[in-house]
């Protein structure tokens, strides 16, 4: 008999942080506005290499450490790579997922985030702040682009599954997760209101 099966599947993570979650974005909304006030070093380092938005990614990148805040989302985000982890029946040998950076993004009109991975992490994800109507989502590359040399394009009626690309929509109070080697990115932003995400990697312990 002749099948067709699945292997070596790429798992993508995504669920509402928690149920409550509207009280601890009010918070982390100011205190991303009040970072990027205050992050001089960051906005000179953006203004070169994130134009038109803000990134702490070269000046704080261990917001977690900063207030309060920052740390319950860690804590909460704990849980949701934890869930992950199980999730891709992972021996971690009885260590951990430790968060070992996390930055803020403020994306206006026109920012984009070109398509990139996280080197020497494990485990890398974002959490939505602030997701005007028409803001981008995250956007996937199939990790096996590379070896598709001479492979025919997919039909316009491609099952999900089989597409070279896939987004994932930007939703306040949603966390993404993925493995770090797989790249993904931002297009440019096709509105004029700030879409706020926090970035964050974790490294097995």
């Amino acid at each position: 008999m002749k099948r067709i099966e699945g292997w070596f599947s790429t798992f993508i993570y995504g669920a509402p942080l928690q149920p409550r979650w509207q009280s601890l974005n009010r918070e982390l909304l100011k205190e991303c506005h009040q970072l990027r006030e205050f992050d001089r070093e960051g906005q000179r380092w953006s203004k070169k290499n994130y134009p038109g938005g803000y990134t702490s990614y070269h000046s704080f990148d261990h917001v977690q450490q900063l207030s309060s805040t920052f740390m319950e989302l860690q804590r909460r985000l704990d849980r949701h790579v934890k869930a992950y982890a199980r999730g891709l029946d992972w021996d971690l040998a009885g260590r951990g997922l430790t968060m070992t950076d996390c930055w803020v993004n403020i994306m206006p009109h026109r920012t984009a985030h070109s398509l990139h991975l996280h080197p020497n992490s494990v485990v890398s994800g974002t959490y939505y702040v602030a997701t005007p109507k028409g803001c981008a989502g995250l956007k996937f590359e199939d990790p096996r682009m590379s070896k598709f040399m001479a492979a025919p394009p997919r039909g316009s009626e491609a099952r999900r599954e089989n597409l070279p690309y896939v987004t994932y929509p930007a939703r306040a109070g949603n966390v993404i997760l993925f493995e770090s080697w797989l790249r993904h990115e931002v297009v440019a932003s096709p509105i004029q209101s700030e879409r706020i995400s926090i970035s964050f990697n974790y490294a097995w312990d």
